[in-house]
């Protein structure tokens, strides 16, 4: 008569597996947390530039198409 073995987990491969499965969700609550504290200053970042150039803004003297040199140069290099 042969016995059938069944492959028993030992205790210390389920405490791995718990622990290896805890790191886990302790490194997405970390990085769920580090992200949201990027878009955070990110955003606090952009209304303290927004706020600064606010102040500093000049009325544009001339709207629309401008000939400069630059555009000057670019047509000059199209021609054949």
């Amino acid at each position: 008569m042969s016995e059938t073995i069944y492959p028993v987990e030992d205790e210390t491969v389920k405490d791995k597996t718990q622990q290896a499965n805890q790191e886990r969700r302790d490194f997405m609550k970390k990085s769920t947390l580090v992200g949201a504290g990027v878009v955070a200053s990110s955003v606090a970042g952009i209304e303290t530039v927004a706020a600064a150039t606010s102040d500093k803004a000049e009325p544009v003297a001339q709207k629309g198409y401008q000939l400069t040199q630059h555009v000057l140069d670019y047509y000059k290099s199209t021609t054949i």
